[in-house]
């Protein structure tokens, strides 16, 4: 048997965050653009988001029988919204400024450009480790 010591929480290496520029649109005064600060998500608040993104819907024909939604593009607003450290999206000025309520708005009307707001997207979920599956990645540590 090995050693189940390495397994510990306290050897656990933490992911740090990403910093990234979001936004060509949105700048300092030199016009460089500003840096957002970008965490990793739990497992636990990942499925927390996929449940509040699942809803029953009935099955027509079928009394009493329903079958799952998930809506994938609230769910990545979600997503997007839980990752951000910087700017601080849940702050009532910035999204009073924007005229939305609720981080997940947020987060589309500041990145209203759609190229933009995918590759963003592409950011975060790389980040949160959806870019490669299992197998590539214990192919990469293997190297």
């Amino acid at each position: 048997m090995g050693d189940l010591s390495r397994f510990l929480k306290k050897n656990k290496v933490v992911k740090p965050n990403l910093k990234i520029a979001a936004s060509r649109s949105l700048v300092d005064e030199k016009g460089a653009p500003l840096i957002w600060e970008i965490r990793s998500l739990t497992t636990k608040e990942d499925n927390t988001l996929r449940d509040e993104c699942t809803v029953d819907i009935p099955v027509t024909g079928k009394p009493g029988a329903f079958r799952p939604k998930f809506y994938s593009n609230r769910y990545l607003a979600k997503v997007a919204a839980a990752c951000v450290v910087y700017p601080n999206l849940n702050d009532k000025e910035l999204q009073d400024s924007y005229g939305v309520m609720g981080s997940d708005k947020l987060i589309q009307e500041m990145l209203d450009d759609p190229g933009e707001y995918n590759e963003f997207m592409n950011r975060i979920q790389a980040h949160n480790g959806f870019d490669q599956t299992f197998q590539e990645k214990a192919e990469e540590a293997k190297n």
